[in-house]
């Protein structure tokens, strides 16, 4: 492909149209017909759709847009951004725009309820999320991905859902599952800030080229491998960083102002 064309050049890969045409039909489905018939709830607030939905175009943008011809045969740090938007981005907006009546039906069955709770452990969501990131940037796992199609679409989809897990424990709409209290959520969001580290200074700090694929890549705008490479790794890292960083000053201004409400409370019943 010419570099002129990259800018125009949308990737319509049926399975990725129908698997999020599915997603977002179920959702709306669910939020609408099946609510009613099974009066789950009275309302579905607005943001929460216009959130769910925003999530599934940004994976479409992500998968089928020139973004991820860049990500797949010329730049890795396109693939990083692609990865941000697939695992930082998207889910957490998926979860806000999820109302918990909608999939509580589900939890009646004991042993998918078991499993939820298993999996949105705080320590097993941080834990899942990291290591399944952090082993697919092994460059042999990485190469397959990009040279298999197959195993690429079976990447992204666990990124994904793991990353759904990751997040329940800051987002989620449900009591049975609920989201942790503000000091904890201040410090997992520290501790996502500063993990991957071994991975992103191996990416970042490597004298050479890790990654075979881009190396026979066509060079665009005259970036080298090695430094597509670098800013790829910043990229992964500072990006994720600065978000974690920036919803954990967030978070901590809810709980100061929370705390403060509780104290006034507190002395007007004096």
């Amino acid at each position: 492909m010419e570099t002129g064309g990259i800018w125009t050049h949308w990737h319509t890969h049926p399975d990725v149209l129908l698997g999020l045409l599915l997603l977002q039909g179920t959702y709306l489905l669910g939020i609408g017909p099946v609510r009613q018939r099974y009066k789950l709830s009275d309302v579905i607030e607005s943001r929460q759709i216009a959130s769910f939905t925003l999530g599934v175009i940004i994976i479409f943008l992500s998968l089928v847009s020139p973004l991820h011809v860049l990500g797949d045969e010329y730049l890795f740090s396109a693939h990083m951004i692609q990865h941000v938007l697939l695992t930082l981005i998207a889910p957490p907006l998926l979860i806000v725009g999820t109302p918990g009546w909608l999939i509580r039906p589900l939890f009646r069955l004991k042993f998918l309820f078991r499993l939820a709770k298993l999996i949105t452990n705080p320590i097993i969501a941080f834990s899942v999320f990291n290591l399944v990131f952090s082993l697919w940037h092994i460059p042999s796992l990485y190469n397959l991905s990009v040279t298999n199609h197959g195993i690429h679409i079976a990447e992204h989809l666990i990124f994904i859902v793991t990353a759904v897990i990751m997040w329940w424990p800051l987002m989620s709409n449900m009591s049975e599952l609920p989201r942790l209290i503000y000091p904890l959520q201040m410090v997992y969001l520290f501790l996502l800030s500063v993990a991957q580290i071994i991975a992103f200074a191996t990416i970042t700090f490597s004298s050479e080229p890790l990654y075979e694929w881009y190396t026979k890549s066509p060079t665009l705008w005259n970036i080298s491998p090695l430094v597509d490479q670098q800013i790829g790794g910043i990229i992964m890292k500072i990006g994720g960083a600065t978000l974690f960083l920036t919803l954990f000053v967030i978070i901590f201004f809810r709980w100061f102002n929370e705390e403060e409400r509780k104290t006034r409370l507190d002395k007007e019943k004096e």
